[in-house]
């Protein structure tokens, strides 16, 4: 009946003891297995991850290969190596989120399910050893009334077997009789010892099988499910830290489909044509030969070596052989500084991108050279902030900074000229010039700049030996000195406003080129802050001067605000 009413608890195998224990230490057993698979797994994850990572930086561009972005198909494979660094990314979030929800959770779990386990079997077996002490003293009373009775059973045979006997005498009947006595009444004690012992045990035993094992026993059944249970959500979380991933995995091979279908085969092919068109013109047809008549060898007037001009047709009389162009030998030794290994298409766009980068550069030293000459300015003004001269030798080497670029840009340019078609003669200037050399000197160079390339065609090693002209070196000093005294001139261009500002202080001009300016007051800014704290600003055409920059609030327009930030960006970085 006892056993019904329990129904599905563990308390029936209350005489399975040994068993359960056994149980519940494989199932620990279990968890730590299943831990040590889940960290394997996620051991898997990281080196799927780094080898992935490894295999996108092998295949990354280097810094040799860095045309190939030009091709839709390079730059597609390139954004692939890309995604796979996500993608590698996301596997070693697998991995991660498996070390800090399963691993960890899992082995600390263990520890405390074995530390409980223990707890409850220790209860167990004490239980068990009182039970078993019992029964140890119940047998020990049982064996004692058992022997105290066959004692008193022996004294009464005695007793009557001397009473019987008429040859002895009174006193030893008695004596006889009394340890026959004696014996029943030890008996009779220990009867009495040994069922009040036995209904005790029968008491313990019974609270032992049906009170205290079956709490423990109900512990441990407990104990058991959770532990279950938590398999069961450890095995859901293995599925769910790689279904979260599966989202952003998508968008990786979902950007990697939008490059593969970004790549455009025409575009392609018309960067190849763009790359690598030479703009050599085909031959004409070769002419027959009769050697029959005593006559040399002609060439078609219309084929590539006899159109050219007559600077190659002297240079071809130098001893040099006349060679189709589909068949000239490419120079394996170091390339020339004018680039003429190259095909005219390419030499012409070499040569653009150098003056385009020695344009940059003189605009660089121009940018460094006005602040430098605004900062003098304002030593000049104002003493206690800086001794002027400490500013001139800096302004010396820009100065010849910038004579030295201009004359290579304009060697470049006669070299481009060259290309062209345009070789600038002595009566006209090169039709391509610098437009940062255009805006230093108002009038273009006249000399020196005649015939450069037939000069460079007459050196041995066909490098471009001519100097700069003195003209050209008198015409930086000049402007440096002179930028000074740009409130003195009268006859100097009004520059054009780039925005608007207003005054958040008032402020007393009382230096020269300052303005005065009162609270809330609205100028026009026409140059902006250079990094020396003052502001150029104009209050109508006859009033203009500088400013503290932290006196007004400036309002750039767009346009401007384009130009004048690549200025300081240089500036910044010179300083």
């Amino acid at each position: 009946m006892v056993e019904e009413k329990m129904g599905g608890c563990w308390s029936q195998t209350k005489d399975q003891f040994d068993n359960l224990e056994k149980h519940t230490q494989w199932g620990i057993d279990f968890v730590e297995k299943y831990t040590k698979f889940v960290k394997e797994r996620s051991e898997i994850e990281l080196n799927y991850a780094r080898q992935i990572r490894n295999l996108s930086k092998k295949y990354q561009p280097k810094k040799k290969e860095e045309d190939e972005n030009k091709y839709t198909w390079c730059r597609a494979f390139h954004s692939t190596l890309n995604e796979l660094n996500d993608y590698a990314g996301q596997h070693e979030l697998i991995a991660e989120n498996m070390m800090s929800q399963i691993i960890a959770e899992l082995t600390r779990y263990a520890q405390e399910v074995k530390t409980e386990r223990k707890s409850h079997f220790h209860d167990g077996r004490k239980a068990q050893q009182q039970i078993e002490a019992s029964w140890k003293q119940l047998e020990s009373c049982k064996r004692k009334f058992e022997r105290d009775c066959k004692e008193a059973d022996r004294a009464q045979q005695y007793f009557e077997k001397m009473d019987a006997d008429i040859n002895v005498t009174k006193a030893d009947v008695e004596k006889a009789r009394q340890q026959a006595q004696m014996r029943h009444q030890m008996a009779s004690d220990s009867k009495n010892e040994y069922s009040s012992y036995l209904q005790k045990f029968n008491q313990e035993q019974n609270e032992h099988y049906y009170t205290i094992i079956p709490n423990v026993f109900q512990k441990i059944q407990a104990m058991e499910e959770k532990r279950i249970e938590r398999m069961g959500e450890s095995l859901k979380t293995f599925a769910e830290v790689d279904r979260q991933i599966l989202p952003i995995i998508g968008k990786c091979l979902d950007g990697i489909t939008q490059v593969a279908e970004s790549i455009e085969p025409k575009n392609d092919s018309s960067q190849v044509i763009e790359s690598y068109k030479s703009g050599f013109e085909p031959p004409g047809d070769v002419e027959f030969e009769d050697y029959g008549q005593a006559m040399k060898r002609t060439v078609s007037e219309t084929s590539l070596t006899n159109s050219r001009s007559d600077n190659k047709a002297d240079r071809s009389s130098k001893g040099k052989s006349k060679t189709l162009w589909p068949f000239i030998k490419k120079n394996k030794g170091s390339n020339p500084e004018d680039f003429s290994h190259l095909p005219p298409e390419q030499r012409r766009k070499k040569l653009q991108a150098k003056i385009d980068d020695i344009n940059k550069d003189i605009q660089k030293e121009m940018d460094q050279r006005d602040a430098l000459t605004k900062m003098k300015e304002v030593y000049i003004k104002n003493p206690q902030m800086g001794d002027p001269n400490s500013v001139d030798p800096r302004l010396a080497e820009i100065a010849h900074n910038i004579e030295k670029l201009q004359a290579e840009a304009q060697k470049f340019e006669g070299w481009l000229a060259e290309v062209e078609g345009r070789m600038p003669v002595k009566s006209d200037p090169p039709r391509r010039t610098s437009t940062l050399y255009e805006t230093q000197n108002s009038t273009p160079p006249t000399t020196n700049n005649n015939n450069c390339a037939q000069d460079r065609e007459s050196s041995p090693d066909g490098s471009y030996t001519e100097e700069p002209s003195s003209e050209v070196q008198s015409k930086v000093q000049p402007e440096t000195a002179e930028s000074g005294d740009e409130f003195d001139d009268p006859d100097e261009e009004m520059l054009p406003t780039i925005g608007t500002c207003k005054a958040l202080y008032p402020f007393e001009g009382v230096n020269e080129g300052t303005i005065s300016v009162t609270e809330g007051e609205l100028l026009y800014v026409i140059e902006e802050d250079k990094g020396d704290g003052w502001t150029r600003v104009r209050r109508n055409e006859e009033e203009e001067g500088y400013v503290p920059t932290s006196y007004v609030e400036v309002f750039l327009d767009s346009n401007a605000k384009d130009v004048f930030s690549w200025r300081r960006v240089f500036l910044s970085e010179d300083s």
